[in-house]
This record gives structure tokens, sequence and C-alpha cells, in this order.
């Protein structure tokens, strides 16, 4: 009996797909981001803003306030044309109280949360304008790499998110970012995690909040800001 044309071909072992890239971090994703956490913050009580906020030191409030100077910093950072890449434009930074969060943008507390979260949306939209409009040669400094525009968006979604999570988790708010958005930015400023796990508890686990079965817990962690080859 002959083998059949079939049974005789060896047929190679095809090789696996190579993962499919999530796509670059843009400024429409810190738009999102943005957008999202200011919505789920205003359904926080007027009475837990002094209340500390998650496992941090800061109150709900200070932790807002960080944020948003994150979110300025990074865009005066980007305003740079000719940067010098060893330290921080040089604004005062400055806590209200001993242990507090060094700051140099504050909001009227006269004006109560929904001036803080208006706050949160205009430093919000700084960033993503520069990100928009600034060439993608320029560098931005910071210690963990610098960073172009893209690494800056990252790094901006990053501090959103994960500050909203420590804000909203123990008041019980909803807070899920998209897995889309986490994706890319774990692609872009966190290429020693998995790559291949669920994307929000992967990111929470790559800066020290939470757990990932396989995984120790982190206790020190950083991102890579500076672009990749």
């Amino acid at each position: 009996m002959h083998d059949s044309p079939r049974a005789a071909a060896s047929d190679p072992t095809p090789e696996p797909a190579a993962p499919a890239s999530p796509g670059p971090v843009t400024a429409d994703d810190l738009d999102l981001a943005v957008r999202l956490a200011v919505a789920a913050l205003r359904e926080a009580p007027a009475t837990a803003w002094d209340d500390r906020a998650g496992s941090l030191e800061w109150t709900r409030w200070e932790t807002v306030e960080h944020l948003n100077d994150d979110l300025f910093a990074y865009a005066a950072q980007l305003g740079l044309r000719t940067p010098p890449l060893t330290a921080n434009v040089p604004f005062v930074w400055e806590s209200r109280r001993p242990g507090g969060p060094a700051n140099a943008i504050h909001a009227d507390r006269a004006a109560g949360p929904g001036g803080l979260l208006q706050v949160l949306e205009v430093t919000g939209a700084l960033l993503a304008s520069m990100v928009r409009t600034t060439p993608p040669s320029v560098r931005a400094h910071h210690t963990f790499g610098d960073a172009d525009p893209e690494g800056s968006a990252a790094m901006g979604i990053v501090e959103t998110v994960v500050h909203t999570y420590d804000l909203a988790d123990d008041l019980g708010l909803p807070w899920t970012p998209p897995a889309d958005l986490c994706a890319r930015v774990i692609a872009r400023i966190f290429p020693d995690v998995p790559q291949d796990t669920d994307p929000w508890p992967t990111l929470l686990w790559a800066t020290g909040r939470g757990d990932l079965p396989g995984h120790p817990r982190r206790t020190s962690w950083r991102w890579y800001s500076e672009p990749r080859p």
C-alpha cells in the first residue's frame, strides 16, 4: 500500500505567532484616564477628603494634589526645547504640612473637592496638549529615564490610574481602567513585568499595590521612561 501524498508530506511545525503589540501610548489615552478618574472621584463623600488615602501617608486631598503636581511637572519638563537633562524645571515645591507631599501645584481649599478635581482636569489637559505638540525627539528629565512625549503620557497615566485606585479602593468606589490602555502603558514603561497577564492587576502588581499569581509581591518598583530602540 502506498502512502498518500498528505501522509507522506512532512509539514514543518509552524512558528508560534508573536504577541500583537498593544500599540503606542497616546495623548488620547491620557485624556481618557483623567476623564475616567475625575468621574470616579466625584462619587467620593465630601467628608472623606481629609482621611488617609489607602496605604499612603497622605490624605485623599493631598494625594490628588500630588497627582495634579505630577501631571503639571511632566508637562513642564516637555516644554524645554533645550532641556538640562539632569534636573527638574526649578519651580518651588513645598509641603503644606510635615510629611505631606511637596508640590508646586496646590488647589484652593475654599473651592472644595469640586475645585480640586477641576485642577486635575486642567493639569491632565496640559500634559495631553504637550504630548500632542512636542516633537518626538524632545526628551524630558526623569530619574527613571529621560522620557519622550509618549513616555511622558505613559507616566501620567500610571500616576492617574494607580492614585485613583489608592483613593477609591477603600471607599468602595468602582475603579477599573480599560485593559487596552493599561496594556499599552505596561508595554511602554514596564518592560520587566509580564506582558501576557490581565493588564490592570498586572499594573497594580507592577506598582506594589497588588498580587500577581506566580510572582512575589513587589516591595519596591520603578518604570523605564526612556525610549527603547
